[in-house]
């Protein structure tokens, strides 16, 4: 009887996507920890690395079972908030690429959260 329930949910892309995000952070963390000697690139880094990591998680998890249309475009709103905000960070400690994505990322991470937030009165 599992095996059939297992066959009937479909992959989820937003939980594939958050447990990337989460294994990018550890490793993130890893370098920031051991690879990065500049004090300021270190703290951008572990910012991008503890970011990606809470973000991922959330979606591995909420991810797979978001069934309603609201909640699933508010997660890929968290993941595009993500990759912006840890992506601009990690640019400009590493390669010195502007940061300006950042606070965009910042600002729909927060949209995300508020999005999922007021969709779960809703059900």
């Amino acid at each position: 009887m599992l095996n059939l329930e297992r066959r009937a949910r479909k992959p989820s892309l937003l939980a594939c996507m958050g447990g990337l995000l989460a294994a990018t952070g550890v490793a993130l963390s890893a370098y920031a920890s051991h690879g990065i000697s500049d004090a300021l690139a270190q703290s951008h880094v572990s910012t991008a690395a503890l970011n990606a990591f809470g973000h991922g998680v959330a979606l591995a998890v909420l991810g797979a079972t978001q069934q309603n249309r609201v909640g699933r475009l508010a997660l890929y709103v968290l993941l595009l908030g993500t990759l912006l905000f840890s992506g601009s960070l990690v640019g400009g400690a590493l390669w010195q690429l502007p940061t300006s994505l950042a606070p965009v990322g910042g600002s729909a991470l927060i949209l995300g959260w508020l999005v999922y937030g007021l969709n779960a009165l809703r059900r």
